[in-house]
Protein backbone atom coordinates (compact mmCIF):
# COMPACT_ATOMS: atom_id res chain seq x y z
CA UNK A 1 0.00 0.00 0.00
CA UNK A 2 1.17 3.71 -0.13
CA UNK A 3 2.94 5.39 2.33
CA UNK A 4 3.60 9.16 2.03
CA UNK A 5 6.16 10.24 4.82
CA UNK A 6 8.77 12.87 4.35
CA UNK A 7 12.10 11.62 3.71
CA UNK A 8 12.82 8.33 5.32
CA UNK A 9 15.87 6.02 5.40
CA UNK A 10 14.43 2.78 4.03
CA UNK A 11 16.45 -0.38 5.56
CA UNK A 12 15.49 -3.40 4.46
CA UNK A 13 17.38 -6.08 6.87
CA UNK A 14 14.67 -8.63 8.51
CA UNK A 15 16.21 -11.77 9.79
CA UNK A 16 14.95 -15.34 8.13
CA UNK A 17 12.53 -13.77 5.46
CA UNK A 18 12.54 -14.70 1.87
CA UNK A 19 12.36 -11.06 0.44
CA UNK A 20 10.43 -10.27 -2.86
CA UNK A 21 13.10 -8.45 -4.34
CA UNK A 22 16.02 -9.78 -5.68
CA UNK A 23 18.43 -7.32 -3.66
CA UNK A 24 17.59 -4.71 -1.16
CA UNK A 25 19.79 -1.80 -0.14
CA UNK A 26 18.95 1.27 2.41
CA UNK A 27 17.27 3.55 -0.25
CA UNK A 28 16.42 7.47 0.44
CA UNK A 29 12.72 8.20 -0.88
CA UNK A 30 11.04 11.66 -1.21
CA UNK A 31 7.39 11.70 -1.01
CA UNK A 32 7.19 14.69 -2.42
CA UNK A 33 8.80 12.78 -5.50
CA UNK A 34 8.58 9.05 -4.91
CA UNK A 35 5.53 7.16 -2.99
CA UNK A 36 6.47 3.73 -0.88
CA UNK A 37 4.75 0.49 -0.63
CA UNK A 38 4.89 -2.50 1.61
CA UNK A 39 8.17 -4.67 0.51
CA UNK A 40 6.36 -8.15 0.79
CA UNK A 41 7.90 -11.77 0.94
CA UNK A 42 7.39 -14.66 -1.36
CA UNK A 43 4.12 -15.50 0.39
CA UNK A 44 2.73 -12.22 -0.75
CA UNK A 45 2.82 -10.91 3.36
CA UNK A 46 3.78 -7.87 4.28
CA UNK A 47 7.95 -7.88 5.35
CA UNK A 48 8.11 -6.70 9.20
CA UNK A 49 11.16 -5.28 11.04
CA UNK A 50 10.80 -4.84 15.01
CA UNK A 51 9.78 -0.91 14.14
CA UNK A 52 6.68 -2.35 11.76
CA UNK A 53 6.74 -2.54 8.15
CA UNK A 54 9.50 -2.18 5.98
CA UNK A 55 8.50 0.17 2.84
CA UNK A 56 10.33 0.15 -0.78
CA UNK A 57 9.90 2.65 -4.15
CA UNK A 58 9.22 -0.14 -6.41
CA UNK A 59 5.67 -0.92 -6.21
CA UNK A 60 3.79 -3.97 -5.80
CA UNK A 61 1.40 -5.60 -8.47
CA UNK A 62 -1.12 -4.78 -7.47
CA UNK A 63 -0.56 -2.85 -4.25
CA UNK A 64 -2.78 -4.23 -1.01
CA UNK A 65 -3.41 -2.79 1.88
CA UNK A 66 -2.50 -4.65 5.42
CA UNK A 67 -3.87 -4.46 8.84
CA UNK A 68 -0.08 -4.62 10.65
CA UNK A 69 0.92 -1.74 8.41
CA UNK A 70 -2.08 0.44 9.57
CA UNK A 71 -3.00 0.51 6.48
CA UNK A 72 -7.06 1.01 5.95
CA UNK A 73 -8.36 -2.86 6.11
CA UNK A 74 -11.68 -2.60 5.08
CA UNK A 75 -12.33 -0.34 2.25
CA UNK A 76 -15.74 -1.50 1.12
CA UNK A 77 -17.34 -1.89 4.70
CA UNK A 78 -18.22 -5.11 4.55
CA UNK A 79 -16.49 -6.60 7.66
CA UNK A 80 -13.78 -8.17 6.23
CA UNK A 81 -10.74 -7.33 5.89
CA UNK A 82 -9.07 -6.14 2.16
CA UNK A 83 -6.37 -8.64 2.85
CA UNK A 84 -8.31 -11.36 3.01
CA UNK A 85 -11.68 -10.29 1.22
CA UNK A 86 -11.79 -12.29 -2.25
CA UNK A 87 -14.64 -9.22 -3.31
CA UNK A 88 -13.06 -6.31 -2.01
CA UNK A 89 -15.64 -4.27 -4.17
CA UNK A 90 -18.65 -5.74 -2.88
CA UNK A 91 -21.92 -3.14 -2.90
CA UNK A 92 -22.85 -1.53 0.34
CA UNK A 93 -25.75 -3.13 2.54
CA UNK A 94 -25.06 -6.20 0.34
CA UNK A 95 -24.56 -9.57 2.48
CA UNK A 96 -21.37 -11.72 2.56
CA UNK A 97 -20.06 -14.65 3.63
CA UNK A 98 -16.28 -15.35 5.51
CA UNK A 99 -14.53 -14.71 2.30
CA UNK A 100 -16.10 -11.23 2.05
CA UNK A 101 -17.97 -12.69 -1.24
CA UNK A 102 -21.80 -11.88 -1.85
CA UNK A 103 -23.95 -14.82 0.18
CA UNK A 104 -24.96 -17.73 -2.55
CA UNK A 105 -27.55 -19.44 -0.16
CA UNK A 106 -27.60 -22.12 -2.23
CA UNK A 107 -24.23 -22.77 -3.36
CA UNK A 108 -25.24 -22.60 -7.22
CA UNK A 109 -22.92 -20.47 -8.15
CA UNK A 110 -24.99 -17.11 -7.97
CA UNK A 111 -25.21 -14.64 -5.45
CA UNK A 112 -28.30 -14.36 -3.55
CA UNK A 113 -28.34 -10.40 -4.97
CA UNK A 114 -28.62 -11.86 -8.21
CA UNK A 115 -30.08 -15.25 -7.86
CA UNK A 116 -34.23 -15.28 -8.81
CA UNK A 117 -34.48 -18.79 -7.48
CA UNK A 118 -32.46 -18.57 -4.00
CA UNK A 119 -33.27 -22.07 -2.85
CA UNK A 120 -32.68 -24.30 -5.30
CA UNK A 121 -32.42 -27.76 -3.81
CA UNK A 122 -28.84 -30.04 -4.84
CA UNK A 123 -31.29 -31.94 -7.49
CA UNK A 124 -32.19 -28.92 -9.04
CA UNK A 125 -28.58 -27.56 -9.24
CA UNK A 126 -27.74 -30.86 -10.61
CA UNK A 127 -27.93 -30.16 -14.25
CA UNK A 128 -27.15 -26.62 -13.66
CA UNK A 129 -28.33 -23.03 -13.42
CA UNK A 130 -28.68 -19.97 -15.61
CA UNK A 131 -27.36 -16.46 -14.66
CA UNK A 132 -30.52 -15.77 -12.82
CA UNK A 133 -29.59 -18.58 -10.79
CA UNK A 134 -32.65 -21.03 -11.54
CA UNK A 135 -32.43 -24.53 -13.43
CA UNK A 136 -31.63 -24.76 -17.03
CA UNK A 137 -34.06 -24.90 -19.64
CA UNK A 138 -31.75 -25.66 -22.71
CA UNK A 139 -34.50 -26.59 -25.08
CA UNK A 140 -36.60 -23.85 -23.94
CA UNK A 141 -39.64 -26.22 -23.37
CA UNK A 142 -40.97 -25.24 -20.19
CA UNK A 143 -39.29 -27.73 -18.28
CA UNK A 144 -36.23 -27.45 -16.41
CA UNK A 145 -33.30 -29.81 -17.76
CA UNK A 146 -33.10 -31.41 -14.11
CA UNK A 147 -36.27 -33.30 -14.68
CA UNK A 148 -36.57 -33.04 -18.74
CA UNK A 149 -36.48 -36.92 -19.47
CA UNK A 150 -36.27 -35.69 -23.64
CA UNK A 151 -33.65 -32.96 -23.86
CA UNK A 152 -33.30 -31.68 -27.01
CA UNK A 153 -36.83 -30.87 -28.15
CA UNK A 154 -37.44 -29.19 -31.17
CA UNK A 155 -38.66 -25.40 -29.82
CA UNK A 156 -42.76 -24.78 -29.95
CA UNK A 157 -43.17 -28.69 -30.22
CA UNK A 158 -46.15 -29.41 -26.92
CA UNK A 159 -44.83 -31.78 -25.00
CA UNK A 160 -45.86 -32.91 -21.11
CA UNK A 161 -44.88 -32.51 -17.76
CA UNK A 162 -41.46 -34.99 -18.58
CA UNK A 163 -40.62 -32.01 -21.36
CA UNK A 164 -41.18 -34.81 -24.31
CA UNK A 165 -43.36 -34.62 -27.32
CA UNK A 166 -46.84 -35.56 -26.32
CA UNK A 167 -47.40 -38.11 -29.13
CA UNK A 168 -44.41 -40.17 -28.50
CA UNK A 169 -43.54 -39.94 -25.09
CA UNK A 170 -44.14 -42.58 -22.04
CA UNK A 171 -46.32 -41.73 -19.33
CA UNK A 172 -44.21 -42.50 -16.25
CA UNK A 173 -45.24 -43.40 -12.67
CA UNK A 174 -43.08 -43.36 -9.80
CA UNK A 175 -44.07 -45.43 -7.02
CA UNK A 176 -42.91 -45.14 -3.29
CA UNK A 177 -41.18 -48.62 -2.45
CA UNK A 178 -42.31 -47.74 1.02
CA UNK A 179 -45.88 -47.59 0.24
CA UNK A 180 -45.66 -50.39 -2.78
CA UNK A 181 -43.46 -52.95 -0.66
CA UNK A 182 -43.59 -54.25 2.58
CA UNK A 183 -40.38 -52.99 4.56
CA UNK A 184 -36.83 -54.59 3.31
CA UNK A 185 -38.79 -56.81 1.28
CA UNK A 186 -39.98 -57.32 -2.61
CA UNK A 187 -43.47 -58.40 -1.98
CA UNK A 188 -46.19 -56.25 -3.11
CA UNK A 189 -48.62 -54.59 -0.51
CA UNK A 190 -52.58 -54.06 -0.69
CA UNK A 191 -51.69 -50.31 -1.47
CA UNK A 192 -49.63 -51.44 -3.85
CA UNK A 193 -51.30 -53.53 -5.67
CA UNK A 194 -54.09 -51.25 -6.52
CA UNK A 195 -52.32 -48.43 -7.51
CA UNK A 196 -50.82 -50.92 -10.40
CA UNK A 197 -53.93 -52.22 -10.69
CA UNK A 198 -55.11 -48.53 -11.71
CA UNK A 199 -52.04 -48.61 -14.20
CA UNK A 200 -53.15 -51.81 -15.51
CA UNK A 201 -56.66 -50.61 -16.54
CA UNK A 202 -55.53 -47.47 -18.30
CA UNK A 203 -53.56 -49.50 -20.40
CA UNK A 204 -55.97 -52.36 -21.50
CA UNK A 205 -58.65 -49.59 -22.04
CA UNK A 206 -56.63 -47.95 -24.67
CA UNK A 207 -54.67 -51.41 -25.52
CA UNK A 208 -54.88 -50.17 -29.09
CA UNK A 209 -52.33 -47.74 -28.52
CA UNK A 210 -50.27 -49.37 -25.99
CA UNK A 211 -46.65 -50.21 -27.10
CA UNK A 212 -44.67 -51.35 -24.04
CA UNK A 213 -44.07 -50.70 -19.92
CA UNK A 214 -40.52 -50.21 -18.91
CA UNK A 215 -39.99 -50.84 -14.89
CA UNK A 216 -36.53 -49.86 -12.83
CA UNK A 217 -36.19 -50.44 -9.44
CA UNK A 218 -34.40 -48.26 -7.17
CA UNK A 219 -33.03 -48.11 -3.33
CA UNK A 220 -31.55 -45.73 -1.25
CA UNK A 221 -27.80 -46.02 -0.13
CA UNK A 222 -28.58 -48.08 3.01
CA UNK A 223 -26.89 -51.42 2.97
CA UNK A 224 -24.02 -52.67 0.75
CA UNK A 225 -24.17 -51.56 -2.50
CA UNK A 226 -25.02 -55.58 -4.14
CA UNK A 227 -27.60 -55.98 -2.09
CA UNK A 228 -29.48 -53.07 -2.84
CA UNK A 229 -28.79 -54.14 -6.15
CA UNK A 230 -30.37 -57.15 -6.43
CA UNK A 231 -33.33 -55.49 -4.00
CA UNK A 232 -34.04 -52.93 -6.88
CA UNK A 233 -34.15 -56.15 -9.44
CA UNK A 234 -36.56 -58.40 -7.17
CA UNK A 235 -38.85 -55.34 -6.94
CA UNK A 236 -39.10 -54.47 -10.71
CA UNK A 237 -39.45 -58.01 -11.18
CA UNK A 238 -42.58 -58.03 -8.53
CA UNK A 239 -43.90 -54.88 -10.06
CA UNK A 240 -43.58 -56.67 -13.76
CA UNK A 241 -45.25 -60.51 -12.40
CA UNK A 242 -48.27 -58.53 -11.75
CA UNK A 243 -48.93 -56.76 -14.67
CA UNK A 244 -48.18 -59.35 -16.42
CA UNK A 245 -51.12 -61.50 -14.36
CA UNK A 246 -53.25 -58.75 -14.65
CA UNK A 247 -52.99 -59.13 -18.59
CA UNK A 248 -50.57 -57.25 -19.86
CA UNK A 249 -48.29 -59.47 -22.95
CA UNK A 250 -44.90 -60.49 -21.19
CA UNK A 251 -43.04 -59.59 -24.01
CA UNK A 252 -44.23 -55.99 -23.43
CA UNK A 253 -42.94 -55.67 -20.27
CA UNK A 254 -39.50 -55.11 -19.71
CA UNK A 255 -37.87 -55.09 -15.83
CA UNK A 256 -34.13 -53.72 -14.41
CA UNK A 257 -33.11 -52.66 -11.37
CA UNK A 258 -30.73 -50.01 -10.59
CA UNK A 259 -29.84 -50.00 -6.96
CA UNK A 260 -28.56 -47.03 -5.11
CA UNK A 261 -27.19 -45.59 -8.22
CA UNK A 262 -29.74 -43.19 -9.95
CA UNK A 263 -30.78 -41.03 -6.53
CA UNK A 264 -33.26 -38.29 -7.16
CA UNK A 265 -32.63 -37.06 -3.59
CA UNK A 266 -30.18 -37.01 -0.58
CA UNK A 267 -29.20 -40.06 1.19
CA UNK A 268 -28.33 -37.97 4.36
CA UNK A 269 -31.59 -37.56 5.37
CA UNK A 270 -34.56 -39.81 6.12
CA UNK A 271 -36.65 -37.69 3.50
CA UNK A 272 -34.49 -37.94 0.76
CA UNK A 273 -34.10 -41.21 1.07
CA UNK A 274 -37.69 -42.12 1.00
CA UNK A 275 -37.54 -40.29 -2.07
CA UNK A 276 -35.00 -42.67 -3.27
CA UNK A 277 -37.07 -46.37 -2.80
CA UNK A 278 -38.76 -45.85 -5.98
CA UNK A 279 -39.94 -48.33 -8.80
CA UNK A 280 -40.43 -45.81 -11.99
CA UNK A 281 -43.07 -47.18 -14.57
CA UNK A 282 -42.70 -46.04 -18.11
CA UNK A 283 -45.75 -46.90 -19.94
CA UNK A 284 -45.34 -46.19 -23.51
CA UNK A 285 -48.23 -45.30 -26.15
CA UNK A 286 -48.21 -45.32 -29.99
Amino acid sequence: MLKNSGRKLLIGVVASTILSAATFSPVIVSAETQPTYNLLDRTGNPVLSRTGCVYVKNANDPAKPFEECGDIIDSDGDGVNDDKDECPNTPKGVEVDEKGCPVDSDGDGVADINDDCPNNTPREISRGVDASGCPKDSDLDGVPDYKDRCPGTPYGEAVDQYGCAVADVPRVEILSSDITFAFDSYRLTAQGQGELGSIVDQILSNFDKFSSVALTGHTDAIGSSRYNQTLSERRANAVKQFLVGRGIPVDQVSAQGKGESSPVASNSTREGRAQNRRVEVFVDMK
